[in-house]
């Protein structure tokens, strides 16, 4: 199956918003599938890998973070793929529950009930992202940087790098388009949940660590732009 006929997977026990977003997928020619509940989903899943998430609410309230943190930590045989996009629809709009649902690795969050129009832009603002991000059998590769997007594993020229979490998922967001100077205020929302501006140095700080493990052979790869963000982009190191 081609990755543009991989359905999206809307998991919503309202009957009513959950085909209210899957027929005007469909209505976009996007393959949709609604299921009401995660043993469904799961098993969907693993029978028609999804291309991306849309998770809304289901049985508890802590069930959709539940399901997020599972699929998640699921392995490369697992019925889930770890790195598929997942939009979640969140019924608050307080920013502990927004951070709580980007730190479970959702990629985006809207409000209950969603704008269907702002939900299908960030659908395919997600797609296209990880569209290149899955080339090579889940393998991105950058020169001799390697990023397996399945198992999370980095290596440069054949030599493991080990990351925390927040190192990967920002050395993936940024390698999802090198070319490509990322806002910080993109990065701290989409990342980080940070909804407004903050003067927060989280980002520098794991950009800053980043750089460090990744050195290799005087090439240095997480570039700051000063007074705009950061870059994924190979660079002699000056000595």
């Amino acid at each position: 199956m081609t990755a543009a006929r991989q359905p999206i997977l809307v998991i919503e026990a309202d009957p009513d918003l959950g085909h209210d977003i899957a027929g005007q997928l469909l209505a976009d020619n996007y393959p949709a599938l609604r299921v009401s509940g995660a043993q469904h989903a799961a098993l969907v899943a693993q029978q028609h890998p999804p291309r991306a998430v849309i998770l809304g609410n289901f049985g508890s309230p802590h069930a959709p973070l539940a399901l997020l943190r599972h699929i998640r930590r699921s392995g490369p045989h697992a019925r889930w793929q770890p790195d598929v996009p997942v939009i979640m629809i969140n019924a608050s709009s307080h920013q502990a529950d927004l951070l709580r649902a980007f730190d479970a690795g959702a990629d985006d969050v809207l409000n209950r009930p969603p704008i269907y129009l702002e939900l299908r832009a960030r659908l395919q603002a997600i797609l296209r992202r990880t569209t290149t991000r899955r080339t090579d059998n889940g393998v991105l590769r950058i020169g001799v940087l390697a990023i397996d997007t399945t198992s999370r594993e980095v290596t440069i020229n054949g030599r493991p790098v080990q990351l925390r979490r927040r190192e990967y998922d920002l050395l993936a967001y940024l390698a999802s388009d090198p070319k490509r100077v990322f806002h910080k205020q993109e990065l701290l929302t989409n990342l980080w949940g940070y909804a407004s501006p903050s003067s927060t140095r989280t980002l520098d700080s794991h950009a800053s660590r980043l750089r460090r493990k990744l050195s290799s052979d005087g090439e240095r790869w997480i570039i700051n732009v000063h007074g705009v963000g950061y870059q994924l982009a190979p660079r002699r190191c000056e000595r």
